[in-house]
């Protein structure tokens, strides 16, 4: 499902001095509710809002961190009416969306959430969402230790032997910059890259031109050419042994902050390094904006969908 533009910027000062204000705040949960289930998923108690907490009803099975009420106005509200977020209401509260949107296939569905299909429809294009209101890659509350680690979870199900697996020779995961994006409730893209993709990320490897290191990412010396549906488009490239970590606070952190960018204005996919043998235990993390020469502020060049 290639993005397109559909939002405005958020001013990186308000960013900043909300996801200080997160940072040293306690991971919020909901307290018990019970509620209805679409026939596609498995009905049950689950967790309602508690105060300046999660703003919707998580799914059945458990409770899910949400960004706090105060926050709605850069990271969604619970009416917003986006097309992403009425498919995630579905699969987790049995809400019909409004025509003429039609009833998805509610792929996986977890505390935490849910796997759809992406556009087109293959067997290598799906889209995780978390199943609480988030609009996109600005939202502050993602730089915390709040938010679930979708990334991993991302890469849990689209690998060989996951739950929704993308069946294509090299997986890519990516999310859009606000501006690049058509629809506004997050969603990482669980698709397949281009051999030539996985080789040029060997290539840059073998050649040290990448960092190893979160530290080393915003070097100049660790940015490069990867060529993709749109010819060549520089990213800065990151190789990382796991997806433990929060990406979107390694972006922040040692990218966005230390060089006065706005988050909402970021690109990443995530490439796992592949052989003949498989997996090869990495992950190369790309970043890119249009403030760098040849940037891109989406994911969509490198990502293959149909």
């Amino acid at each position: 499902m290639p993005d397109q533009q559909n939002a405005k910027e958020v001013p990186r000062r308000q960013f900043v001095a909300l996801s200080g204000a997160l940072g040293a705040a306690t991971v919020l949960t909901g307290a018990a509710a019970t509620v209805g289930a679409p026939a596609a998923a498995a009905s049950g108690v689950d967790a309602g809002p508690a105060p300046d907490s999660c703003p919707t009803t998580p799914p059945p099975g458990g409770t899910s961190s949400c960004p706090p009420t105060s926050l709605q106005g850069i990271c969604g509200r619970p009416t917003d009416n986006d097309p992403l977020w009425h498919d995630v209401q579905y699969c987790t509260s049995g809400i019909v969306p409004p025509p003429p949107q039609t009833k998805p296939d509610c792929l996986k569905m977890t505390p935490n959430y849910v796997v759809l299909h992406g556009k087109p429809e293959t067997t290598h294009n799906y889209l995780l969402l978390p199943s609480c209101r988030v609009t996109g890659i600005e939202c502050p509350f993602l730089v915390t230790s709040g938010p679930p680690n979708y990334w991993h979870e991302a890469w849990e199900n689209a690998r060989g032997g996951g739950d929704v697996p993308v069946q294509y020779p090299n997986i890519g995961l990516g999310i859009n910059s606000q501006s690049a994006r058509r629809y506004n409730q997050l969603h990482i893209h669980m698709a397949g890259v281009r051999a030539s993709t996985q080789r040029r990320l060997q290539e840059l490897e073998s050649q040290g031109r990448m960092a190893t290191s979160p530290a080393q990412w915003a070097n100049p010396a660790n940015q490069a050419a990867v060529t993709g549906s749109a010819g060549d488009r520089v990213y800065r490239v990151l190789r990382l042994p796991n997806l433990r970590d929060n990406l979107f606070n390694l972006l922040y952190t040692n990218v966005v902050r230390p060089n006065s960018l706005n988050m909402a204005d970021q690109t990443m996919i995530v490439v796992p390094k592949t052989t003949a043998a498989g997996f090869a235990g990495a992950f190369y993390v790309l970043n890119s904006d249009t403030s760098i020469h040849d940037g891109t502020s989406t994911c969509d060049y490198l990502l293959v969908y149909s």
